[in-house]
């Protein structure tokens, strides 16, 4: 197939360029988690928390935490949903083999897509309700169709599979037990937008989901699933994998997709849009991984009988990964509208250590669930009028042992340490912030403006979220946090 896409690799990069990367000359299998999900885990179990350099925000084992490097474990994996659609074959064991994912349903989506005209598979997204699963809830269905009747000189699409936020490992495990599904749904996407050439962007985090994912890709090329002429239809798709070198911000899409391009993976303002202008310039349609492994059930039951689960705005099911104080930590698929208590309490099992004190749900950039709360339905509007965030499905909770004080500045101090440096707000707010913080001093008038700065000024929702922790915080704990 041919492709006139640029060719960027890292030894082609300058050093101005290269030296943004925390993990460009790390070996991460020897490296302490510092996340959150890590975090609260060393608190909780009283021990002291690494201070190397550089700092890894999570390790994809916070099932497991408080980690230590890398390594094949899988968590407990359950569906509690009516449909197992993305965990339903890891749940049966998870092979990542191609016969595997054949022999349990798989690649019937895309002989029928292929049968089928364009228009009809983003029709099937739009009324399927799916809205994008990495954090933002953008309904994927507008995406599809803006790319879809964007024009350019090429068109891509781009799976984000840059999972940093910290106690989540949602879609390393789709990737290492399922990478077909990603593909399928990738490949059923390009045809639905007319792309040719498809990018992985994997976090250096997950060196399995590499080795996983490269054999799958070959696999998949063999069988004639990627390529010039896939299954004889005379359409051409391939993917490339591309592997990031630490960055979180790399997960906001201007700055993974200036990544992709070898370029300083700084956030860019909006519009244009990356469906309209994107990779190189081109329309480009990117989603995370999860939301791309949901696109061949779709396909083959229907957009309605997508819609049918969930509830409210809020469709279908959603993969959450729990962290490892709950007395069952793992990965569960649930549909939307069961509420936060049924999660802790149902799923999780309750704590394993003490009383709950709070819930982060979606990342660390995001609000604090307390237990006054829990009734609340898990739901993207239904948590955001709380403070909270469904995000990208990260549940971590923690225990009465913890100071909200010392997770407050954990957090800021994430934030900080990841800021792209961009927008002043959160380059040198997050950093100021960091700084009062570290006294352990009662909140004043001046964290109150730097929050409220970085909630409103930020360029993109990094500097945003930090803003977002901080209020949360102060709404539940205040008087915690006064008493400093």
């Amino acid at each position: 197939m041919k492709n006139s896409t640029p060719s960027h690799r890292w030894n082609e990069v300058g050093p101005e360029i290269d030296s943004f990367y925390h993990l460009r000359a790390c070996d991460v299998s020897r490296q302490p988690c510092a996340g959150t999900a890590c975090f609260v885990a060393r608190n909780t179990l009283g021990m002291a928390h690494p201070a190397s350099e550089p700092r890894v925000s999570c390790l994809g084992r916070c099932f497991a935490a408080p980690a230590t490097g890398v390594d094949r474990a899988r968590p407990r994996i359950e569906v509690r949903a009516r449909e197992g659609i993305v965990l339903g074959r890891l749940a049966q064991g998870g092979d990542a083999s191609l016969a595997t994912y054949h022999a349990n349903g798989g690649g019937e989506a895309l002989a029928r897509v292929l049968a089928r005209p364009r228009a009809e598979l983003v029709d099937a997204i739009d009324a399927s309700a799916l809205r994008g699963r990495g954090g933002a809830g953008f309904p994927a269905g507008k995406k599809w169709r803006a790319a879809a009747a964007a024009s350019g000189p090429a068109k891509f699409v781009v799976a984000n599979a840059d999972e940093g936020d910290a106690g989540a490992f949602i879609d390393r495990f789709l990737m290492e037990g399922d990478p077909h599904a990603l593909l399928e749904g990738m490949t059923a996407a390009a045809y639905a937008i007319g792309a040719q050439q498809g990018f992985i962007y994997l976090r250096q985090e997950y060196p399995f989901a590499k080795e996983v994912l490269e054999t799958a890709i070959a696999e998949a090329r063999a069988a004639q699933l990627l390529g010039d002429n896939i299954l004889g239809s005379g359409f051409a798709f391939d993917v490339e994998l591309f592997v990031g070198h630490g960055s979180y911000v790399c997960g906001e899409e201007t700055a993974l997709l200036r990544s992709l391009e070898g370029l300083r993976p700084e956030v860019m303002a909006r519009p244009p849009y990356a469906a309209e202008r994107g990779l190189y310039g081109c329309p480009t349609l990117i989603q995370n991984v999860e939301t791309l492994a949901t696109v061949p059930w779709i396909i083959v039951h229907g957009g309605e009988a997508y819609r049918a689960l969930g509830f409210s705005r809020s469709r279908g099911t959603k993969a959450l990964s729990l962290n490892s104080l709950f007395a069952r930590p793992g990965l569960y698929e649930v549909e939307f509208g069961v509420t936060v208590r049924h999660i802790v309490e149902e799923l999780g099992g309750g704590l394993r250590s003490g009383t709950l004190k709070g819930v982060i749900i979606g990342g660390p950039l995001a609000g604090i669930v307390p237990p006054a709360l829990l009734d609340t339905p898990l739901g993207f509007e239904e948590l955001h009028a709380i403070g909270a965030s469904v995000g990208h499905g990260g549940v971590v909770a923690f225990d009465e042992s913890i100071s909200i004080a010392d997770l407050l500045h954990h957090v800021v101090s994430f934030g900080a340490y990841e800021s792209c440096g961009k927008c002043t707000p959160c380059h040198l707010g997050s950093r100021r912030l960091e700084q009062i913080l570290a006294r352990h001093t009662a909140p004043d008038a001046e964290v109150a403006s730097l929050v409220a700065a970085l909630r409103t000024a930020s360029l993109c929702g990094h500097g945003a979220g930090i803003g977002e922790f901080a209020t949360s915080a102060l709404a539940h704990f205040g008087k915690e946090l006064a008493a400093c």
